[in-house]
């Protein structure tokens, strides 16, 4: 078990990808705490079953990831009762599709609140912790649209584009700490981020629901398969290994071959 003995907070985790990170840490003897909103007994179950299967702790934050106090709170809360947190998954986020000039302005800020500025927060608060330490494993979720656009998502763009950049910043901070910083932007995964953007494409589009998944969900991916989340979770917990140590300001793509055209 390479993480025995270590802590991962991972945000937006109470589903998808961030419920896929949080298992593949616990699988590996991790502490994790898990963040997020959704039915509380569900929560709970995860919660429990991620605590057996790490045979160490698990904890449930429902820090709202729009509020900075909140978010230094429970990263506070992590290193109090779990230690560390030594390893720190930016995985919260939001979608919302229409063109620029029909796009709610309290939908941008949203997004821009907890894909991106979140980010920085949970960040700011958990890298004293880390430097103390002298070690620590930073890692956002940031996507395919880190490096290409898509019409009418341009806040989330604009929040994967900033992921990138903050990325590279603080791991140019703390490189001399034992820390590495970086993201990982995956294609298209089969989450209920994707599923719930359908609609909203549908009405911007003018298209079908099976329209939306072949002409534009998977017509970027060459392998017109879906990343899995279990996929990006490996590429996370790679990350976190001995073997990766020389890895940092990076950007690992796990897109189906999506960004290679």
């Amino acid at each position: 078990m390479i993480l025995k003995g270590k802590t991962a907070l991972i945000t937006g985790s109470t589903s998808g990808i961030g419920l896929a990170y949080a298992k593949a840490f616990a699988a590996e003897g991790a502490n994790v705490m898990i963040n997020g909103f959704g039915d509380a007994d569900a929560i709970e179950k995860e919660r429990g079953a991620l605590e057996a299967t790490s045979s160490g702790k698990a904890l449930y934050d429902p820090a709202d990831m729009t509020k900075p106090d909140q978010i230094a709170a429970m990263v506070h809360r992590c290193h109090a009762e779990l230690g560390g947190p030594d390893i720190l998954v930016n995985n919260a986020g939001i979608q919302h599709v229409a063109c620029i000039e029909e796009f709610p302005v309290e939908k941008f800020d949203a997004i821009i609140a907890i894909n991106l500025s979140s980010a920085w927060h949970a960040i700011r608060a958990a890298v004293p912790h880390m430097k103390a330490a002298g070690w620590g494993r930073i890692i956002s979720t940031a996507s395919a649209h880190s490096l290409v656009a898509s019409p009418n998502k341009s806040a989330y763009v604009m929040a994967k584009h900033g992921i990138l950049g903050l990325t590279k910043t603080i791991a140019l901070e703390v490189a001399t700490h034992g820390i590495t910083v970086n993201a990982i932007s995956p294609g298209y995964v089969w989450t209920p981020l994707v599923e719930n953007q359908i609609p909203d494409t549908m009405k911007a589009r003018g298209m079908t629901r099976e329209q939306v998944m072949e002409d534009v969900l998977l017509s970027a991916q060459p392998t017109k398969e879906f990343v899995l989340p279990e996929q990006v979770a490996a590429m996370a917990l790679f990350l976190c290994g001995d073997a990766a140590k020389a890895i940092t300001g990076a950007n690992m793509v796990v897109d189906g071959g999506w960004t290679a055209a």
